[in-house]
């Protein structure tokens, strides 16, 4: 099977999930499930339920240990002082939730404009070793119905190892005078192939896609209509799912992941116009806000290095900073190719841990400030949040380890059981939009999380100077 064709099949499959209603029964979906998964996919998920199952058990059968636990707490003066700190902490947790799930419902993507109304576009597609799938990424981009004489495509292959050059050509000769191709002297970094794009092209607004992405026909309509029914907005984020999750596990605990960040977070961070962070998998940023802080963005550093990763994080800060409102759209769907193995996950969530440390430095520099027109509550408490979770994430770490080593049958069955509360509403939301039997990787892919990956942040602060993308030569299988 060609390339296009393998893209038109993943396009399709992801119409019919697309927040459409779900004609089959509870049990047709799960006997679906059970009839499509392999048997590893069974045994992981299975076993977490019987985890879970597990846990809830051993918690009724432990209540008199629990209640001892919080006695001995109690009887000490720094246990006391950590529950009223842990207590104080679980319940602005839960107000901050409630607070999002309301700005989630106050949230509504905005139509696209007519023809007429449609700014000129600049496609940026920089590229390194990706081979064919840059190839689709750009014949995707091709079919947009966007207006033709309004779009702009431009490819930068950031001194590729492998074929990708080739397949760019490919794309070059079926598209000719539509896409524009170009090589970097050598490998230099996204960011560098990114500020390339932005000099060298011409629309009002600049649209950035990963080049193991593909989008839908009317992605691009929908990402740039929000520039013209707000004039303040500077930038905006598209909505990201995963394209490879029919050939690994990971892939669809991150699907399951990426529509809760996405289309819940994201969702109400739009309503407060203050998302925090436009994927470079599909953003798009209006002209003006980006060569106001392209200078200072290309030349960013952090603790006198030249800051290689979090170009897109960075350039939301700087936008932010600029007193713009930076919006999400639902219905502007990119799907991408996310690790399908553990080194790959870790290195990608390494990286990305490390651009949030040093973007809640910038931030935390303005939002304080008056930064912007109208009200900022909602920026500073979405801050307030993101600081929250770097700061508390040693203590939370040096607990866990205590609670392992002197009470570990109550560490693993509270956990457990806090992973089947907590993780049923990703369940839910994820069913809502798109499939309940595929929702339920949010409860294993929560087991990785806490028991694979707690690791990362404190280990992205520790290392937060550290240079590198880690995940370049780490190719997803084509």
């Amino acid at each position: 099977m060609n390339m296009k064709n393998d893209l038109s099949k993943e396009l399709q499959t992801s119409n019919k999930t697309e927040g459409t209603p779900q004609t089959p029964g509870f049990f047709s979906r799960v006997r679906n499930f059970f009839e499509t998964a392999n048997a590893w996919g069974v045994f992981v998920l299975g076993s977490t339920f019987v985890l879970m199952i597990g846990a809830a058990y051993m918690v009724f059968i432990l209540q008199n240990d629990f209640s001892q636990f919080r006695l001995d707490r109690k009887a000490s003066t720094f246990g006391y002082v950590f529950l009223t700190i842990a207590t104080a902490l679980f319940a602005y947790k839960a107000l901050f939730f409630l607070y999002t799930l309301v700005r989630y419902f106050m949230y509504r993507p905005i139509a696209s404009v007519s023809d007429e109304k449609l700014p000129t576009v600049t496609v940026i597609v920089p590229a390194y070793n990706e081979g064919k799938q840059v190839w689709a990424t750009l014949m995707s981009l091709a079919e947009s119905d966007y207006p033709q004489e309004k779009l702009q495509l431009l490819s930068i292959d950031d001194g590729s190892k492998d074929d990708t050059w080739k397949w760019m050509q490919e794309a070059k000769r079926q598209l000719g005078e539509r896409v524009s191709i170009c090589q970097q002297p050598k490998n230099m970094g996204k960011r560098h192939a990114l500020y390339r794009g932005f000099n060298e092209g011409t629309g009002e607004v600049f649209v950035t896609v990963d080049s193991d992405s593909i989008v839908k026909k009317n992605t691009l309509r929908n990402l740039v209509s929000p520039f013209v029914t707000n004039e303040k907005c500077g930038a905006v984020a598209g909505n990201i799912r995963v394209l490879n999750n029919e050939r690994a596990l990971l892939p669809k605990m991150l699907d399951v992941s990426f529509v809760l960040s996405f289309e819940f977070v994201r969702s109400a961070e739009s309503s407060l116009n203050s998302v925090l962070c436009t994927p470079g998998a599909l953003a798009a940023y209006r002209s003006e806000a980006v060569f106001a802080c392209l200078p200072q963005w290309i030349n960013q550093t952090f603790m006198g290095q030249p800051s290689d990763i979090g170009e897109d994080r960075a350039m939301t800060n700087m936008i932010l900073k600029q007193g713009y409102h930076v919006l999400f759209q639902r219905n502007a769907y990119a799907y991408t190719n996310v690790p399908e193995h553990y080194k790959g996950l870790y290195k990608m969530f390494i990286r990305w841990g490390r651009s949030n440390v040093r973007e809640n430095i910038e931030m935390s520099k303005y939002v304080f400030t008056n930064f912007r027109e109208g009200s900022k509550l909602g920026s500073r408490l979405l801050f307030f949040s993101q600081a929250t979770k770097i700061i508390m994430s040693y203590p939370f770490m040096l607990f866990m380890f205590f609670f392992v080593l002197t009470h570990p049958l109550l560490f693993l069955s509270s956990t457990f059981l806090s992973i089947l509360v907590l993780t049923t509403f990703p369940v839910i939301f994820y069913a809502k939009r798109y499939s309940l039997s595929e929702a339920f990787w949010a409860y294993s892919y929560s087991v990785l999380f806490t028991f694979g990956l707690f690791w990362i942040t404190p280990y992205a602060i520790a290392t937060a100077n550290k240079r590198g993308w880690l995940t370049r030569d780490l190719a997803v299988k084509k």
